[in-house]
């Protein structure tokens, strides 16, 4: 059994309208990168709880949620009005199969992001394990607009420090910007120009692919990989595809 543990918020970034990161001082016990921790507020005399994966790396002080409003949700609009010293509840656990721990030996690690799925890459790119265990690491973050991709400065710092071994490859959907790949990850895959953009491919030889984000994109990436004898890991059952589905 778990307990909701007291939070406060510490600090608050608004990325656009609609998309927001909030850091919480909480006490919670230690997790693997690319896990989520629940999160809660009281409202209407009601506990309303929902995941988010943790952005911070577990060596940081602060938990970090990144989140977009739904209009009609019961919790997110409330989260995006909290302010810096406003309370709120934090389950004692955390959990999710998204790390490290859980992929099997390769040279090549995929991460593939839409929307605020890119929370938990942010995470695990905080931590040494990935730049030490894999030959290439190739970020693939696909958002609609350029004005919603979050972490660039982060993202940006990791392309200094990590040079060749460190890929990074945008995707907009809806509109077109330089050196930014136009459409979305399965259809990429498919037609190969992301492969040809990150100059590492994809196969079952040498590389496992991260999926994190909406359940479209992660159904029409996993018949995509199919195709070339990928399958969905399991521990008794070792592949090459992991998943986080965030709606």
């Amino acid at each position: 059994m778990g307990t909701w543990l007291p939070g406060v918020v510490v600090n608050k970034k608004q990325w656009s309208d609609e998309l927001f990161s909030l850091q919480i001082d909480a006490a919670i016990p230690e997790f693997n990168a690319g896990q989520f921790v629940r999160i809660a507020l009281d409202i209407n005399d009601e506990r309303i709880a929902r995941p988010y994966s943790c952005v911070n790396s577990p060596d940081e002080k602060y938990i970090e949620v990144y989140f977009n409003i739904i209009p009609d949700g019961p919790l997110t609009p409330k989260l995006a009005r909290l302010e810096i010293g406003d309370p709120l509840w934090v389950w004692d656990s955390v959990n999710g199969l998204l790390t490290l721990n859980e992929v099997p030996e390769c040279r090549h690690l995929w991460m593939c992001a839409t929307g605020t799925g890119i929370g938990p890459y942010i995470s695990i790119m905080k931590t040494d394990k990935v730049w030490n265990r894999f030959e290439k690491v190739v970020l693939v973050y696909a958002t609609r607009t350029f004005a919603e991709m979050a972490y660039q400065d982060f993202i940006n710092s990791a392309l200094n420090d990590h040079g060749g071994q460190f890929i990074y490859c945008p995707i907009l959907s809806r509109e077109e910007k330089q050196s930014m790949l136009p459409g979305r990850i399965p259809g990429l895959i498919d037609n190969g120009k992301l492969e040809a953009q990150a100059g590492v491919e994809i196969d079952a030889q040498n590389s496992h692919v991260m999926l994190c984000g909406n359940s479209g994109m992660i159904a029409d990436t996993i018949t995509v990989l199919g195709k070339r004898g990928m399958q969905k890991h399991k521990r008794r059952e070792p592949g090459h595809i992991a998943m986080e589905k965030y709606h």
